[in-house]
Order: structure tokens, then C-alpha cells, then sequence
């Protein structure tokens, strides 16, 4: 857990404080530039591969943490243009970095060409609206280096805002890292998020992620990498991504989207100490309810139980 009431020092503040693209100098674009220039090789060991849509200013963000990495370890990053229709496409361009443009929409088909065209021997999944600790890197790789470990995951911390200050995300985590700990111990694929997540190439491209459109394909495919060995869990807070969190914010609140995740925790609990049945990543639908709806499922066992 990060014991922290305050946005982490080490993410750029005036990028933390732009609105729009503009807000960025043309001076820090060819610095920024430079940077992922020297700090990329073209023989990687490690692809760090980014799926975007319409990210405009969070790719910008996105990609001066990983150009400030600390690492010995030659890696290369790949962006996946996702459709998008705002400037996403002008500044990969005009930062240089390598990227590819995939028409058809979704995280699994844009992560899947990212891994086709990745050069390293092991992927690491990164999103465009993250910001990534300059031993990240190291942490996920020297993790997946371990015997018998297939997949690497670390966890998370969201930036406070005007809407939502830090003390009270901190109050969330609290509880989210809980019940990662919980889901862990049987079914950690309920944990990997493309935010942070390694594994290796040949085993990915084995697998191949979910091509349509639908939330969590980074755990369905963690899920199918299972067969191969262990997953791990990145505890380090050096490995720790932080990030805004977007969907939060749509609840309309902390505390309503405090509220939804207990519900759905409440029903889930019990599966995380049993083994998963074995089922088709590719083809099965995802059953997330809104808070009402889990409410509802709740009030229907709990009268079951009395009868």
C-alpha cells in the first residue's frame, strides 16, 4: 500500500497541469522527443507496448514517464493508434515513436498488433493514460526472470483532483488492495490490468487476446497464460502505476462508486477461494451490473437464505 496523501513528486507537474496540446511547448515535444530516442533501443529485450484512443495529452504524459526510466535493459515502446480522431496520430508522429494505426476498435485487436509487431522477447502492457515509476520496468522484468512465473502484474494508485483529492482515493485503495490480495490467491486474471502487465511473447502470441470489443482482455488473456506458469504480483512501490480514474468519476461520486464495488465484491467473494473452471476466454460475455442491479441480486439471495 502506498502510504501517501499526495500526488507522487516524480510525475512532470506541468504536464499534470495542461488542459489541451497546446498547453504543451514545441520545446518540451523535441525534448521529449530526444528522450525516447536515447532511451530505446532497436534490439530490445522488452517491448512496452501501448494501446491508445484519442489520448492526445495523456500519450504525451504517458510516454515522459517511460522516457525517464532508469534501467539497463534495452526495451523499445510501441504505440497503437486506435481509431482515434483527435491529434493522437500528429504527435506520435512528431514525437517519433514507433506506432502503428488499427482501424478496428477495441483494446484486444490494438494490443494484439502491438505484440505482432513488437520486437522483444517479453511484452510489457502499458496504457496511455498512465504514468510509469522510473524502476518500473526493472521491478516487472526482474519479477518475470523467476522460476516457473508466466505473467506479472503490479498495482495501482489514482492522482487526486478538484473533484477528488488524493486522501480520499487513498481511502479507496485501502480497500482495493485488500481484495487484490484476496483474488490472488485463486484467480489473480481478476487483477491484471494492460495498465501494468508482463509476459512472454511466444507465449502471447500462442494465446492471442479476445478480438472484440469488450472490456478485460488483459485478464482473459492473463487467464490463458496461466497454463504456463505462475502469476506474480509486483508488490514493489516502485512498480506502482498511477493513473486518473475516469470510470470513478462517472459514478458521480467516491462514495457511489465506493458503494457499487462493494456490492459486486460482496457477490464475488466467495469464488476467490475456489479454483476457476476452465471456459473459452474468447467467446464468454462479461456480466458487470450497475449498482442497483447488485442491490437487488443481493436483497434476492439474502431472502433465498431465509426460506
Amino acid at each position: 500500500m502506498v502510504f501517501t496523501l499526495n500526488n507522487p513528486k516524480w510525475i512532470n507537474a506541468d504536464l499534470l497541469k495542461a488542459h489541451k496540446v497546446s498547453d504543451v511547448s514545441y520545446q518540451f515535444i523535441n525534448e521529449l522527443k530526444r528522450r525516447i530516442h536515447d532511451s530505446t533501443s532497436n534490439e530490445p529485450k522488452v517491448s512496452v507496448c501501448i494501446s491508445a484512443w484519442n489520448e492526445e495529452l495523456n500519450i504525451i504524459r504517458c510516454l515522459d514517464s517511460l522516457s525517464r526510466s532508469v534501467t539497463n535493459i534495452p526495451f523499445e515502446v510501441i504505440v497503437v493508434n486506435n481509431n482515434s480522431t483527435d491529434k493522437t496520430q500528429q504527435i506520435l508522429d512528431e514525437l517519433g515513436v514507433t506506432n502503428y494505426f488499427q482501424a478496428v476498435q477495441g483494446c484486444g485487436v490494438s494490443r494484439q498488433l502491438a505484440q505482432e509487431k513488437a520486437k522483444g522477447e517479453y511484452i510489457l502492457l502499458a496504457d496511455a493514460d498512465c504514468y510509469y515509476p522510473r524502476n518500473w520496468l526493472d521491478k516487472m522484468y526482474q519479477s518475470l526472470m523467476k522460476d516457473n512465473v508466466a505473467v506479472v502484474y503490479s498495482r495501482h494508485s489514482f492522482l487526486g483532483n478538484k473533484n477528488i483529492k488524493r486522501w480520499q482515493y487513498f481511502l479507496y485503495e485501502l480497500g482495493k488492495d485488500f481484495i487484490i490480495e484476496l483474488r490472488n490467491i485463486k484467480r489473480p486474471y481478476l487483477n491484471t490490468y494492460g495498465m501494468s502487465m508482463g509476459f512472454r511473447r511466444t507465449h502471447g502470441l500462442k494465446e492471442g487476446f479476445v478480438t472484440k470489443n469488450i472490456r478485460g482482455e488483459d485478464g482473459r488473456m492473463c487467464f490463458d497464460l496461466m497454463k504456463y506458469g505462475k502469476v506474480k504480483l509486483v508488490r514493489s512501490k516502485k512498480a506502482r502505476v498511477w493513473t486518473s480514474d475516469r470510470n470513478l468519476e462517472k459514478d458521480g461520486s467516491i462514495m457511489k462508486a465506493i458503494q457499487k464495488r462493494v456490492l459486486r465484491e460482496l457477490l464475488r467473494m466467495r469464488n476467490y477461494f475456489s479454483t476457476p473452471e476452465p471456459h473459452d476466454t474468447k467467446t464468454s460475455e462479461n456480466t458487470e451490473k450497475s449498482s442497483e442491479e447488485y442491490k437487488k441480486t443481493i436483497k434476492s439471495k439474502l431472502k433465498m437464505n431465509k426460506k
